[in-house]
């Protein structure tokens, strides 16, 4: 696991060293991701660096690493679970090797099969391969996207990329001038979307895509997919069990690859202890297990990871988040980059961090959800859906048009307003901080005309990737809907950075590319059987993982965030939220604001989610605009 970083300059005038003391910033700033080493190469055109945090080939795997002639260069970060099989194919091609990292074997598939190597790789990566001859650069990122990767065109024609948006901000070429469209899809959803970065001018390479950089000129293109609605061959369920079973063991065996010490996160939910068990399968000596809990019982798991942890025989380890931990906000703001308003950051964090005490390598629980139905609005909008048969002139024309007339604050106003809705829509609307209903009271009127058009635009990204579900099982487009935004732009980024913030590497099992091309051809009702969600998943881990922990109630990675911002943090927040400099970046209506603050303070209203978005916007505006 590393960071990477990088530019290739528009021309060759640049002094070398100039270039070696620009890379040097751009790789230290993001030396959390990498503490062991750095090593960087800068020659032609080309500079590429990186931070190693070492997991395989400890004492080989230094990169910039080479093909034999020297012509090709790559800098990684991620794990490649398949070198060893990968690197025996391409000897018997011919290929000669000079360590035993996974780095190396990336570098010779692509001298050998080109950009199809592509195909090959199972694991977690962001890479870039720098081919001296012919001047081009390539660039990957992983199926799902659970490493990261920026990049930019700059204006003078230098191509910048790294895998966290500080590297290129120190790069310098880079103004930070906010795109409005990401501010606003940040609005909505409580992050920034993999079609938008927060800054313009800067681009995130999507998942499960590559580019090309040539002669000046940037190509994207997609290299895998899945279609849910796509089913080959019909099995039993009891066949479906059976091999899904197999599936997730496999996909867990291929990551206890490592030559430091290996542990899982364990919630006590379905997902993680699903991970623990087959890890106790597979291991000799206990399973180090790390939890995270709160003194707030109804947030509290850590009896259900205690149940799981004496289940396994795990070398369990727990640590309570208490309300004086949220110190380490502003640290959290600065990691992410970008605007971020998923709470959890903060566990994930102080779990990531009290597992780094013990191990170098994490395994999570984390794509359940989206691969086997289980979020609770999957259910919510199954009951719903009897009312959405409505016809359509009476949910617009009626039940939204009511919605919308009725004042703030009263109940019911919401419910009205999303039932009117369309299936994806009614969803979009499930997850939004601010609907379009609420951003006409929150937007001013100067930043509803400084929109021009850009608002919605994370909405319709949103619909476009429904749309391109060919079925008619609304379910099946929430789930490809979930797997192309909210996984890979909060779940996995947040993971991700939470996890690299204290140098601790995490890897997702249940987002093993061969795992998500079978449970997509399971049946949908297989997924979510009436309301029972992860029904497949359930019946697999079935005398495997305890009753009690298949069929509880699921709980979320939720924190007491309305607690929190009602007694410890409310005098911040609204000392934040109600100063002059935050109100007068002309976002928002300050009535607004004020009512919102008025209403959640005097427990009128849980506006604790809308408060800490705007709070974490606002954190994030001094840490990388205002400095």
């Amino acid at each position: 696991m590393c960071g990477i970083a990088g530019f290739i300059s528009k021309g060759k005038n640049s002094p070398v060293g100039e270039r070696e003391i620009l890379l040097d910033k751009m790789c230290k700033i993001i030396v959390h991701r990498g503490p062991d080493e750095q090593g960087a190469v800068v020659r032609g055109r080309a500079a590429l660096g990186m931070r190693r945090l070492s997991i395989i080939d400890l004492k080989g795997g230094q990169q910039p690493i080479y093909t034999e002639d020297g012509n090709l260069a790559i800098v990684f970060n991620g794990e490649i679970y398949n070198f060893r099989e990968l690197k025996s194919e391409l000897e018997s091609l011919g290929h000669r090797f000079k360590t035993n990292s996974d780095t190396e074997t990336i570098v010779h598939a692509f001298e050998e099969f080109g950009v199809d190597c592509l195909e090959k790789l199972r694991g977690m990566f962001a890479f870039a391969i720098w081919n001296f001859r012919d001047e081009t650069l390539f660039v990957a990122r992983d199926r799902t996207g659970k490493k990261p990767l920026f990049y930019s065109l700059t204006e003078k024609g230098n191509f910048v990329f790294g895998s966290e948006l500080k590297s290129l901000l120190t790069h310098g070429e880079i103004k930070k001038e906010i795109d409005f469209a990401a501010l606003d899809a940040y609005l909505t959803f409580g992050y920034v979307p993999e079609e938008f970065c927060i800054f313009k001018n800067v681009e995130k390479l999507a998942p499960g895509h590559f580019l090309i950089f040539k002669n000046g000129a940037v190509e994207t293109k997609k290299y895998w997919d899945f279609n849910r609605s796509k089913i080959e061959i019909v099995k039993t369920e009891n066949e479906y069990v059976e091999i899904l079973r197999a599936k997730i063991k496999d996909a867990v065996k291929i990551r206890l690859i490592s030559e430091v010490p290996l542990g899982a996160f364990l919630s006590g939910g379905v997902d993680s202890s699903t991970i623990v068990a087959m890890m106790s399968q597979l291991s000799n000596a206990p399973v180090k297990t790390f939890s995270i809990g709160f003194n707030e019982d109804s947030f509290n798991e850590l009896k259900f990871a205690r149940v799981a942890a004496r289940h396994f025989g795990t070398e369990h380890h727990e640590f309570v988040v208490t309300p004086d931990l949220v110190e380490i906000v502003d640290r959290l703001v600065w990691h992410f980059d970008e605007p971020f308003a998923d709470p959890s950051a903060m566990p994930t964090f102080m779990v990531s961090k009290m597992a780094r005490e013990f191990v170098t390598v994490a395994l999570s629980g984390d794509g359940g959800d989206e691969l086997f139905a289980g979020y609770s609005r999957y259910v919510t909008d199954k009951k719903r859906g009897a009312l959405a048969q409505l016809p359509k002139s009476i949910r617009k024309n009626l039940l939204r048009v009511a919605g919308e007339k009725l004042p703030h604050g009263i109940r019911g106003k919401n419910y009205l307003y999303n039932i009117s809705l369309d299936a994806v829509e009614r969803y979009i609307d499930s997850v939004s901080y601010f609907n379009p209903m609420r951003k006409k009271s929150l937007y001013s009127k100067d930043f509803q005309a400084k929109l021009n058009g850009a608002a919605g635009a994370g909405e319709r990204d949103f619909k476009r990737f429904a749309d391109s579900v060919q079925t008619g099982n609304p379910i099946d487009k929430l789930l490809y809907l979930d797997s192309k935004t909210y996984l890979p732009s909060d779940i996995l980024t947040k993971v991700d950075r939470m996890s690299m913030a204290t140098s601790l590497e995490a890897r997702v099992p249940l987002l093993d590319h061969k795992l998500i091309e079978f449970v997509a051809q399971i049946p949908t009702e297989l997924k979510m059987n009436g309301t029972q969600t992860k029904y497949i998943l359930k019946r697999a881990m079935e005398g495997i993982v305890p009753n009690e922990i298949l069929y509880r109630e699921k709980q979320g990675f939720g924190v007491p965030i309305n607690e929190w911002i009602n007694v410890q943090l409310r005098e911040r927040i609204r000392a934040d939220l109600s100063d002059r400099r935050t109100l007068e970046r002309g976002y928002f209506e300050k009535s607004y604001i004020q009512t919102l603050l008025d209403e959640h303070s005097k427990q009128r209203r849980d506006h604790s989610y809308a408060l800490w978005l705007l709070w974490m916007l606002e954190l994030w505006h001094r840490k990388y605009v205002d400095c």
